[in-house]
């Protein structure tokens, strides 16, 4: 092989390197704002549910969420909400998972998991085996007969 076909070689490799990489990194970025993007709008949530528990001593209704999730998926991408105030009973403990949006990413940075808003107002990332369990934990089993979509 003379030197101007290894040198191709070398330039074709790294080209495909650069292009692999660049793909890999687009992936992962793609990945992190959407993740951003679904906290902040659990955080936007959370002041909302924040304010109308202080107006009104308790948490809003699923009817109530629903169209504020209507809102909310306009301006970013949340995902599949699940609202558990009906479940919920009051003095609940501050750390009862209130709402949270599954996230099932598949990547080297981004594992699976869960965003979630506590009952206090916290909004948190949790790695889906914690909340698994978490989630199982305060789930009951009337809760769990009639919302099949919280087994998974």
């Amino acid at each position: 092989m003379n030197k101007q076909q290894r040198r191709i070689l070398t330039n074709f490799a790294v080209v495909i390197a650069l292009t692999i990489t660049a793909a890999f990194g687009m992936v992962e970025l793609k990945n992190l704002v959407n993740r951003s993007e679904a906290m902040r709008a659990m955080e936007q949530l959370a002041t909302i549910v924040r304010d109308y528990k202080q107006k009104n001593g308790s948490v809003p209704p699923e009817t109530y969420v629903a169209g504020l999730k209507e809102k909310l998926e306009g301006q970013v991408r949340m995902g599949d909400l699940h609202y558990r105030a009906r479940w919920i009973e009051f003095g609940s403990p501050p750390d009862t998972i209130l709402a949270y949006v599954k996230k099932d990413y598949h990547s080297i940075f981004f594992h699976p998991g869960a965003i979630v808003l506590r009952f206090d107002g916290r909004v948190e990332w949790i790695e889906k085996h914690a909340f698994e369990k978490s989630l199982a934990l305060q789930q009951t089993p009337l809760e769990l007969q009639m919302t099949p979509t919280a087994r998974h």
